[in-house]
């Protein structure tokens, strides 16, 4: 006789119990998720069609999960993570997204981020995708190739290794800022931003010289800006 396997969503909720907050400016796609969701008997509480109202609904309504589109107005998915940790709000977040490329997955994690789901995933992936988050889990799309979330793992380790000083300029290169001027916003010596460049080169590793810092820092910004 074959042993009997139950399986847990979380050890003190099932499906109707978790509270949900969702958000996307498709309204296709949002009356979808909500739909599956509902049909799987999970409590959506709230439907967003733009960053603000998602902020304002996590805000006010503490949700066990938020499910997010990263490219919405007024505010996106990422910035709505932020305010809302920043409030000390203790929702899970998952990103639902048709970005693939590694700088959004390194912000995410940045963030911390527990999810990251794609657009195209299946809808048991993110059932799956919820279980993990609220059982302390982090749970990225199976579409992310191992090299891709490495990739991300490592820049932001490197990032981590840049002193407060070189996080800054770091900023201000992002912010297409040149080194006379970023010397001047700072009140330092242009040959102080050299050295503090070829630092920041040196810690993340890239190959090129100092122009190839400033494409690197314009692709990350986002990351960058989070610093």
């Amino acid at each position: 006789m074959k042993e009997l396997q139950l399986h847990f969503i979380h050890p003190f909720k099932m499906n109707k119990d978790i509270r949900i907050v969702i958000a996307d400016d498709h309204p296709m796609l949002l009356k979808g998720l909500q739909d599956e969701l509902t049909v799987n008997n999970y409590n959506v509480i709230s439907a967003a069609s733009n960053g603000m109202q998602a902020l304002e609904a996590i805000l006010t309504l503490q949700p066990d999960v938020a499910l997010l589109d990263i490219d919405m107005p007024l505010l996106s998915g990422f910035e709505v993570v932020k305010m809302t940790k920043d409030k000390g709000v203790n929702t899970h977040f998952i990103m639902l997204s048709f970005h693939k490329e590694a700088d959004y997955v390194t912000q995410a994690k940045s963030l911390q981020i527990q999810g990251y789901l794609l657009k195209e995933d299946p809808f048991f992936e993110i059932e799956r995708c919820i279980e993990a988050v609220l059982n302390g889990q982090l749970y990225f799309s199976k579409s992310f190739n191992s090299t891709i979330l490495n990739s991300a793992s490592q820049d932001l380790k490197k990032l981590q290794l840049l002193t407060p000083s070189e996080s800054t300029i770091l900023k201000l290169i992002a912010q297409r800022m040149a080194t006379n001027d970023i010397a001047e916003s700072l009140f330092i010596s242009t040959r102080t931003v050299e050295k503090h460049r070829s630092n920041i080169i040196g810690k993340l590793g890239i190959e090129g010289g100092t122009n190839q810092l400033t494409n690197w820092a314009l692709t990350n910004k986002n990351v960058i800006l989070e610093l």
